[in-house]
C-alpha cells in the first residue's frame, strides 16, 4: 500500500480567484486528497430551502480538475443561526440544566428528532447532487463527534427518547426496578414516563441509571450517524468515514464505526499534551515541541482497530494549535515524524490541518501550511519532504501483532461513574499498559470488548474491563496464549452492581477479590521485585499460584495456567518488569527503547522515531531529533 497525503481546506474562505492557485500548490506540495465542505451549511442553505450550491459545484470541479480527489463532509456539526428559529429546542443541555447556545459548534442535541431530519434532508441533497461525481473520492460525516463535551445532553428531547429507550430495553418497570435495585433508598418507579435523566440530583444519582443513560448516549450518536451513512450509500460508492478525536471516550467508536468503511482521527500531538493526557510536569517540559512518543500511536493502533483495518488521520498538526494551554511550535522535523509514525502503523492517508491559515474568527491562531499571506509555513516544506518521500518507500503494509489490548468504551463510562478513587481512570490504565509494551518495542493491536478470536496473538492483555461478554470470555477458554486480566476486571454486572460470585469469577481461576481500596498520591505500596502498586489495590483470596507479591508479602500477580490476573496497578517500574516476563514467557522477542525513542516493524521495514529534541544512537544507528530512521528487514 502506498500511503497518500491530503489537506483540509475551506474554500468559502477565501475569494473564489484563490482556488486555482491553491489548488496547482496542493498538487505541487504532493497531496492528493483535500477535505471540504464540513463547516459550510450557511453558504450551501442561507435560508431555509434556498440552496446555494453553485460554488461548490466550482470548487470541486477547481480541485478535482487540478487532479486532487476530495472527500465531502456533510456540514451537520454546524446547523446556521435559521435553525434555531426552525428547531428552537435543538440545542444540548449540560449537566446544570443550562442550554448550549448559538455562536461555535456543534450545538445540537443528538437526540432531537427535528433537527435528525433536517440532517437528513441536507444529507440527501449533497448525495444526491455528488454521489456520482468522479472527484468525489470520499465522504466524512459531521465533524468530531463528542467534541466540546457534547455527546451527553440533558435536553427535553433527550428525556424523551431516554424514556423510549429504556422502555425497548426492560419493557416493563418492575424489571428496570429489579435491574437497578431501585428499592435502595425507595426509588422504584411505576411508570417510565417517571425516569429523569441523572442530573441535578441531591446526591450521587444511582449507578446503574447512569450506566443507562451513557449506553442510550452513545447509541444517539450512532443512531445520528447511521441516518447520513444510510442516505450516502444510496447515491455513492465511495468510502465513508468520520474523524474521531484523541481521548474522547463518550460514545462507542466500535459501534459507530461499524457502520463506516474507514475511522479517522485528529492528531494533534502538543496540543493533547498539555491538554488531555495528564502527563507530569516533567514530561510535558521534556515533550513541549514533540508530543508525548505514546499517544499518536495508541490512537493510531487503535482507530485501526475502529476501522477493521483501514484507518486515515484526517487532521494533522502542522504548527502551533489555538486551542490548548500553551501552544508551542513543533520542534523541525515532528510535522515528517508525524506523518510516518501514522504510515507505519497502517495509516492510508495523513491530511494537515488546514492549507492556510484563517486571518478570522475562532480558529485564527491555528497554524496552517500556509501563512494567512499565502506564505509558506515551516510544515509547507516537510509536508512535500514526506511526499517525495512515498515515492521512494516501499509499501507501508502492516505487521501481524503479536500482544493485543482489549478496549472497552463501556468500561470509561462505569469508571467515571464510580471510579471509587479520584484517580481511577480506565483510559490511563489502558495507556499505562499500551505504554509498558511499546517501551519493549513490540507492535500492539486493540481488540474490542466482544473479541471472539484471540488466536492471532500469543499474549493478550484485558485491564480493568468492566464486565467480560460472552464471546471474549469463550475466546479466553480457548485461548493457549498468555491473559493478563485485572484490576476490575468482571467485577460489574451490565446493571453495575458487584458480581456474585464475587469478582473476577473466572473459570479456572481460583482467585476471589474479597477487599478493594483506592490509594492516594504518596500511599503507594512496595512490591517484592521492585517497584510499587499505585492508585488502586485488590486484596485475593484463593489457592491459585501466585507470581509476584507486595513487599509485605500480599499477592498482587497470580496464574492458573494460561490466565494470569493482577491486583493493582503497577508503576512504570513495576509494569516495565511484569510486561517484560509476561512477553518473554510468551516467545516474543522484546527489546527495551531508549527513553523517547520507539520503534515499528511493518511487513517489510523496521521504523524508528525519535521524539527527543537531541539525537539518540541506538543498535549502531544515530536518529536525529525529531528525526525517522527505517530499513529493511
Amino acid at each position: 500500500m502506498k500511503p497518500t497525503l491530503g489537506v483540509c481546506y475551506y474554500p468559502e474562505h477565501w475569494p473564489e480567484e484563490m482556488w486555482a492557485d491553491d489548488a496547482a500548490r496542493m498538487v505541487e506540495t504532493g497531496l492528493t486528497w483535500v477535505r471540504i465542505g464540513e463547516f459550510a451549511w450557511s453558504r450551501m442553505e442561507p435560508d431555509p430551502g434556498d440552496l446555494q450550491l453553485d460554488w461548490l459545484d466550482r470548487a470541486i470541479e477547481t480541485l478535482g480538475s487540478a487532479g486532487l480527489k476530495v472527500i465531502l463532509g456533510t456540514p451537520t456539526a454546524t446547523p446556521p443561526r435559521w435553525m434555531l428559529d426552525k428547531h428552537p429546542d435543538m440545542l444540548a443541555v449540560d449537566a446544570e440544566g443550562r442550554p448550549r447556545k448559538f455562536g461555535s459548534r456543534r450545538h445540537y442535541c443528538f437526540s432531537h428528532q427535528g433537527y435528525l431530519e433536517d440532517c437528513r434532508r441536507i444529507t440527501r441533497i449533497l448525495a444526491k447532487r455528488y454521489g456520482r461525481n468522479p472527484h468525489i473520492q470520499a465522504w466524512q460525516t459531521d465533524n468530531e463527534y463528542g467534541c466540546h463535551d457534547t455527546t451527553i445532553s440533558y435536553s427535553d428531547a433527550a428525556r424523551e427518547a431516554f424514556r423510549d429507550w429504556l422502555a425497548q430495553r426492560y419493557q416493563s418497570p418492575d424489571v428496570l426496578n429489579r435491574a437497578w435495585g431501585n428499592v435502595f433508598w425507595s426509588m422504584e418507579y411505576r411508570d417510565f414516563n417517571d425516569i429523569e435523566l441523572p442530573n441535578l440530583t441531591v446526591t450521587e444519582p444511582n449507578p446503574a441509571h447512569v450506566m443507562a443513560f451513557r449506553r442510550f448516549a452513545s447509541d444517539q450518536v450512532v443512531r445520528f450517524n447511521r441516518a447520513q451513512v444510510d442516505i450516502i450509500r444510496r447515491h455513492s460508492d465511495a468510502p465513508i468515514l468520520h474523524n474521531y478525536m484523541g481521548r474522547v471516550t463518550d460514545f462507542d467508536h466500535f459501534d459507530v464505526g461499524a457502520d463506516l468503511d474507514i475511522a479517522s482521527w485528529d492528531s494533534y500531538p502538543i496540543g493533547f499534551l498539555s491538554d488531555r493526557l495528564g502527563a507530569d510536569e516533567a514530561q510535558k517540559k521534556r515533550f513541549l515541541k514533540q508530543g508525548d512518543p505514546d499517544f499518536q500511536a495508541f490512537h493510531h493502533d487503535l482507530y485501526r482497530a475502529v476501522g477493521r483495518g483501514r484507518w486515515w488521520v484526517m487532521e494533522q498538526q502542522p504548527g502551533p494549535v489555538n486551542w490548548a494551554p500553551w501552544n508551542p511550535a513543533p520542534l523541525p522535523g515532528m510535522a515528517r515524524l508525524w506523518a510516518w509514525e501514522a504510515f507505519a502503523h497502517g495509516a492510508e492517508t495523513v491530511c494537515y490541518f488546514r492549507w492556510r491559515q484563517a486571518p478570522f474568527a475562532q480558529e485564527q491562531m491555528h497554524a496552517g501550511l500556509l501563512r494567512p499571506d499565502s506564505q509558506a509555513a515551516p510544515a509547507l516544506a516537510e509536508a512535500a519532504q514526506v511526499a517525495r518521500e512515498i515515492e521512494q518507500l516501499p509499501d507501508t503494509d502492516p505487521a501481524q501483532a503479536d500482544v493485543a489490548i482489549v478496549f472497552d468504551y463501556a468500561s470509561q463510562w462505569a469508571w467515571e461513574i464510580q471510579p471509587q478513587g479520584a484517580d481511577f481512570d480506565y483510559f490511563a490504565l489502558v495507556f499505562d499498559t499500551y505504554r509498558a509494551l511499546r517501551r519493549l518495542g513490540l507492535n500492539v493491536d486493540f481488540l474490542p470488548p466482544d473479541s471472539g478470536d484471540l488466536s492471532p496473538y500469543r499474549a493478550v492483555f484485558i485491564p480493568g474491563a468492566v464486565t467480560l461478554k460472552s464471546g471474549l470470555l469463550e475466546a479466553l477458554a480457548t485461548y493457549d496464549g498468555l491473559a493478563v486480566l485485572g484490576p476490575r476486571t468482571n467485577s460489574k454486572t451490565d446493571e453495575m452492581a458487584i458480581r456474585l460470585p464475587l469478582p473476577p469469577d473466572l473459570p479456572g481461576l481460583d482467585a476471589t477479590v474479597s477487599l478493594v481500596e483506592s490509594l492516594p498520591p504518596g500511599a503507594e505500596m512496595p512490591l517484592a521485585e521492585g517497584g510499587a502498586n499505585t492508585r488502586w489495590f485488590e486484596a485475593l483470596e484463593g489457592a491459585t499460584d501466585v507470581v509476584e507479591t507486595t513487599d509485605d508479602g500480599r499477592p498482587y500477580l497470580v496464574r492458573e495456567g494460561n490466565l494470569l490476573y493482577l491486583a493493582g496497578w503497577p508503576d512504570d517500574t513495576a509494569f516495565a518488569r511484569i510486561t517484560a516476563r509476561v512477553c518473554k514467557e510468551a516467545g516474543l522477542s522484546t527489546v527495551e527503547m531508549p527513553g523517547g525513542l520507539r520503534q515499528r516493524l511493518t511487513a517489510g521495514h523496521r521504523f524508528l522515531f525519535n521524539y527527543n529534541a537531541v539525537p539518540v544512537t541506538h543498535d549502531g544507528i544515530t536518529i536525529p531529533a525529531a528525526g525517522v530512521h527505517w530499513q529493511a528487514q
